[in-house]
């Protein structure tokens, strides 16, 4: 009988090709691992294809009797060991802090692989997106006092206001794209939504491939800090201005064309990954820890995705989530 490979082991097994992040050049205290840190990015992979956002859920379904579970179990076992619940617990609560540099690589090896520049300008648009916390809103007046009315609220995440939601209690999911006929990931971290935006850029630029010339951003994004982290770079931050309209500066007519190409970019790359992921709602973790393990984990499975799709000639922007159900 011919067993066929399902979808989702398919995508677990594209990250044993994934290289590995260079080690810390000194290491931690303690006894080497046993287990690499791949075999806990495969199980991430599990659990956002599975809709599992706790390590008890993981475990029982990967005890389940049926050949794809028996597969997925035998590939997180090393030399005949599986790791025990605390192991689990542990390693997957330390993996939300690899998975920048993790969407970064990825972001830079699909730019390599599909080249979506390669009839276009050598852009990449920059935004937030915000994620609504799981359970009640912590008001301005109890969190002052500290106060917690209802066991529900995640202390955790705070407030920001959106110009299209007002006011919204969650988190920030900062990320940057190729302004392409594709939509790569080349960047992304979640925060608290009260963190500045600007702010947060910083540390994406770095992960950024060489070949972006032209950084597009909204008003948030019009900083002096940023401008000079990106000339060291030899790229450009064009951001919308602050003041009313019209504007009649100096290039306000190219800043206009740049700023739809920046919007169709990155806006529908993040609707298009909220329809995916289920996440036009509130989210379904608590915590900063488990909420960045989800998020970033669903972006870094959207890498997956068009990398596997791109292999085999399919689309790289319609059929992504009939896809991902399908695994």
């Amino acid at each position: 009988m011919i067993v066929h490979e399902t979808l989702l082991v398919t995508l677990v097994k594209l990250v044993e090709r994934i290289p590995a992040l260079p080690s810390p050049v000194r290491r931690g205290r303690g006894r080497p691992s046993t287990y690499p840190d791949r075999l806990f990015l495969q199980a991430l992979v599990i659990m956002i294809g599975r809709h599992l956002h706790t390590v008890h859920a993981l475990l029982s379904v990967l005890a389940q009797p049926t050949p794809e579970m028996q597969t997925l179990r035998a590939m997180l076992t090393v030399d005949g060991r599986f790791p025990t619940r605390r192991t689990w617990e542990r390693r997957l609560q330390a993996i939300p802090a690899t998975l920048p540099a993790q969407i970064g690589c990825r972001g830079r090896a699909l730019v390599a692989r599909i080249q979506p520049w390669a009839e276009c300008g050598r852009a990449a648009a920059i935004d937030r997106t915000v994620l609504r916390a799981r359970g009640g809103v912590w008001h301005k007046k109890d969190r002052e006092t500290g106060i917690v009315p209802h066991t529900s609220i995640d202390t955790q995440a705070h407030w920001t206001k959106s110009g299209w939601h007002g006011w919204v209690y969650g988190w920030k999911l900062p990320l940057v794209t190729t302004v392409a006929r594709v939509w790569i990931p080349l960047a992304a971290e979640l925060t608290a939504a009260n963190v500045a935006d600007n702010a947060q850029a910083l540390t994406l630029l770095p992960e950024l491939p060489a070949e972006v010339r032209y950084v597009l951003g909204d008003q948030h994004y019009h900083d002096p800090a940023l401008h000079v982290a990106c000339a060291q770079t030899e790229q450009t931050v064009v951001a919308t201005r602050r003041g009313p309209y019209p504007h009649t500066d100096d290039g306000v007519a190219v800043r206009r064309l740049l700023h739809e190409l920046r919007s169709r970019a990155i806006e529908n790359l993040n609707e298009q990954f909220k329809g995916i992921f289920d996440v036009h709602g509130q989210v379904p973790t608590r915590g900063l820890v488990n909420t960045r393990r989800f998020a970033l984990g669903a972006v870094f499975v959207y890498q997956l995705t068009l990398w596997y799709r791109h292999e085999h000639g399919l689309d790289l922007r319609v059929g992504l989530k009939p896809f991902l159900q399908a695994a």
